[in-house]
């Protein structure tokens, strides 16, 4: 037995005989002049060896003579070691990473200090302590060997090796002291501070805001050294916080040459080459009802109303047109690429980040009133009862009749013989047919159980010096309801289509909410007198019977925060796992391609249908779906997180005036270290730091959301009203510190809890 298995492991298979063993070979083939083995060959190769293999090992394992397939052949294995496949030890020799026990991902920091790897192969994230974050950045791409469990229970893990420094770059503000200069990064997951030797300054002062190249990344005892690469300006010059998020999130915010070529290369209107073949649709009033403040325009309504007879039971006919961004973006173009590498539009206030160029994006894609512009459009048979009975898609060429703006819709739903609805009477009953459309489709929404959760929703309005002069509550009218109802119908018969055809698709998915999280919501919601039903699996309608419960309640708006944490994140993926908190098992995103790249995706799966091509001629696969999923996954959260860092530096410039003021708030969130308190009328939350509570030490008692002191007993809970003092605001940090004066209302006097003393007692009886 030994002796056999001595001669398989030096036994040198002839010239061929790799080629007919390798299951990619033909595919290799068909991409190289002299195809090496494949990685698939390679990683079969090594696991049957009884340990690592050096390159020129496996040059004899697979009998490579020529010079040029050595080369090919160390160019793969380099590859494949930098993306995560395979290691190398210190001797030289190549293992895969499963075999030696190694985890490959990326690290994500805390400004904390900590970290964890996100796992290439999905997972639980494992844990990386400070120590093993010392000489790790934010995004870098690395091998960790997991060593134990944290005292939460989480997988910790020990770095093992660096694959891949993804941080190119920093963006922060420049700090000299003592002839010491250095960059603070702006971006809070990048932990270490860069310093900046004398001759790469470049001209870059104190205080400047700038971006630097990273030289020499961190090592476990030393600080990564930098060069600045360019001055942003001043630290708080009008938008530079914007220039700052963008730069700091890596925002792709450039057009390419190409991209501009290509651009500028299509059409300014829709000919009539262009229109050809598609349905008419000129003539019928569709609309666009959008914010005040929109500029693209890329979905358009109309309804009629159908009379209920022998041959019918009455309804509406709803039409969704939405802008035909893909009759002008080609798959693997240069526009195609780079609104992939974007991922969506990012909307910073007063300035847009666009998926495309502005030809596109506020031109020919935009639903402008009053011009010829391509459209695909669902055309959905909608019953009384809110269910759509039929639906088809269709690519057409439309003409919005007009631009209304959410506010005039619903003042002209409120006030049909007023002086506004008689400026638009020839449009008055298409918009009432549509408001008696949405009253059927929000009764199937609630008859299904989709979770209402009410938003606080705000909009910062500037000074001319851009500077907020105020933050006010956006209030949501019932035209933002109509167009929400129209768009969910829209998306939900999109979904269903793309999978009657069995065609590969992101779909929107929500899942059930994780289990740990759900058993500390029952827990939280019990101290609150509110059940939860469902069991381990809650449904939508659960949850929604449970927010019922907390109709008319003062905490009910910091109740459902709780409820709303305990929930999963909306992601893309092309397994249609269903959307939990609409209650549906069908949703997909279809109505916004202007700003999205995977409705763009969805578009061009509905035409390849529409065209009865074979889903297996379509240009993407299922793996491809996935890799597209998670990417336009990663830079919606990327979006977000630029867009919350610009809005919370906004507000502590705004805060920064007025130190030592007092506000009444809200406990908005309780954690171990503080309070989070949300100041009446502003808006804004800052911290009252656990430290800065007198008189006591305080516990964190995580399932009732409170601080308890361990003498006094004393309780600072979620909702308890409070009366604070701004003490300090960091700029660079973000942060708003604040000092408890009083607790003027706790919160279970609110909730109607049992009567602790007869002080309380008298209290509620007066009340």
């Amino acid at each position: 037995m030994k002796k056999q298995t001595t001669r398989k492991k030096n036994h040198k298979p002839s010239a061929s005989a790799w080629r007919e063993r390798d299951p990619d070979y033909r595919n290799q083939e068909a991409q190289y002049a002299e195809p090496v083995p494949s990685r698939q060959l390679i990683l079969e190769t090594l696991a049957d060896q009884g340990g690592p293999m050096t390159l020129d090992e496996l040059v004899g394992q697979f009998d490579l003579k020529r010079m040029s397939q050595q080369e090919a052949l160390t160019k793969r294995l380099v590859a494949m070691v930098r993306d995560g496949q395979l290691v190398q030890n210190r001797r030289g020799a190549y293992g895969p990473v499963t075999r030696m026990n190694l985890i490959s991902g990326s690290v994500q920091a805390h400004r904390d200090g900590f970290g964890f790897l996100i796992p290439d192969a999905g997972g639980d994230d494992i844990f990386l302590p400070p120590r093993q974050m010392r000489s790790l950045m934010n995004g870098d791409r690395v091998l960790v060997r997991v060593v134990g469990r944290d005292y939460k229970g989480r997988p910790e893990g020990a770095l093992a090796e660096v694959i891949e420094r993804v941080s190119r770059s920093i963006v922060g503000r420049m700090h000299v002291e003592q002839g010491v200069a250095y960059v603070i990064p702006e971006n809070q997951r990048v932990q270490q501070d860069l310093l900046i030797p004398p001759e790469h300054i470049g001209g870059a002062r104190h205080g400047q805001m700038v971006v630097a190249e990273i030289v020499t990344p961190p090592g476990a005892r030393t600080l990564p050294v930098g060069r600045v690469d360019e001055i942003l300006g001043e630290h708080l010059a009008p938008g530079m916080e914007i220039e700052a998020a963008i730069r700091a999130h890596s925002l792709p915010h450039e057009w390419p040459d190409a991209v501009e070529r290509e651009a500028a290369a299509l059409p300014e209107t829709v000919g009539a080459a262009q229109a050809k073949g598609r349905v008419d649709l000129r003539d019928l009033p569709l609309v666009t009802i959008d914010g005040a403040d929109a500029r693209d325009f890329d979905d358009a309504v109309h309804c009629r109303p159908v009379r209920s007879g022998i041959m019918s039971r009455g309804g509406w006919v709803l039409w969704v047109a939405i802008a035909d961004v893909s009759a002008y973006v080609h798959p693997d173009s240069p526009l195609d690429k780079e609104a992939m590498r974007r991922g969506n539009s990012v909307y910073f206030p007063q300035r847009v980040v666009p998926m495309l160029p502005e030809k596109l994006s506020n031109g020919l894609c935009s639903l402008n009133p009053d011009v010829d512009r391509l459209c695909m459009v669902c055309e959905m048979r909608v019953l009384p009862d809110g269910t759509v009975a039929k639906s088809r898609f269709y690519e057409a060429v439309m003409r919005s009749h007009a631009r209304l703006i959410y506010e005039d819709v619903a003042q002209m739903l409120d006030d049909p013989e007023g002086e506004l609805a008689a400026r638009h009477d020839a449009i008055l009953p298409h918009l009432q047919a549509l408001d008696g459309l949405f009253d059927a489709l929000f009764r199937a929404r609630q008859k299904r159980g989709a979770i209402e959760f009410e938003s606080n929703e705000t909009r910062i309005l500037f000074s001319d010096e851009r500077k907020i002069d105020r933050i006010v509550p956006v209030q949501r009218n019932r035209a933002h309801r109509i167009i929400e109802e129209c768009m969910i119908a829209a998306n939900v018969e999109s979904a269903r289509f793309v999978g009657r055809h069995k065609l590969p698709n992101l779909y929107r998915v929500h899942e059930t909410p994780d289990p740990i999280k759900l058993a500390a919501l029952r827990e939280f919601l019990a101290l609150h007198g509110v059940r939860l039903a469902g069991g381990d699996k809650p449904t939508a309608k659960d949850y929604s019977r449970a927010l019922e419960q907390l109709r008319d309640r003062p905490d009910a708006g910091l109740v459902q925060t709780v409820m709303l944490r305990s929930m999963m994140q909306a992601r893309y993926s092309p397994d249609n796992l269903g959307h939990f908190g609409l209650a549906l098992e069908h949703y997909s995103h279809f109505t916004s391609p202007i700003r999205r790249y995977p409705d763009l995706l969805l578009h061009r799966a509905i035409k390849h249908a529409l065209a009865k091509r074979k889903p297996k001629d379509f240009v993407y696969d299922h793996d491809k779906m996935v890799g597209l999923g998670t990417h336009c996954s990663m830079t919606e959260r990327r979006a977000d997180d630029a867009t919350r860092d610009v809005v919370t530096w906004l507000k502590c410039e705004f805060m920064r005036h007025r130190l030592a003021e007092e506000f009444d708030g809200t406990i908005s969130s309780v954690v171990a270290f503080g309070l989070f308190v949300e100041l009446d009328d502003l808006f804004i939350d800052g911290l009252v730091h656990v430290s800065s509570l007198r008189n006591d030490y305080y516990e964190h008692d995580a399932k009732s959301h409170r601080l308890v002191g361990s003498r006094s007993k004393m309780t600072y809970a979620l909702g308890d009203r409070v009366r604070v003092k701004l003490v300090r605001v960091n700029l660079d940090e973000r942060k708003i510190d604040l000092e408890l004066v009083k607790v003027t209302v706790h919160s279970s006097s609110i909730q109607g809890d049992p009567p602790k003393s007869k002080r309380s007692r008298t209290k509620r009886k007066k009340r």
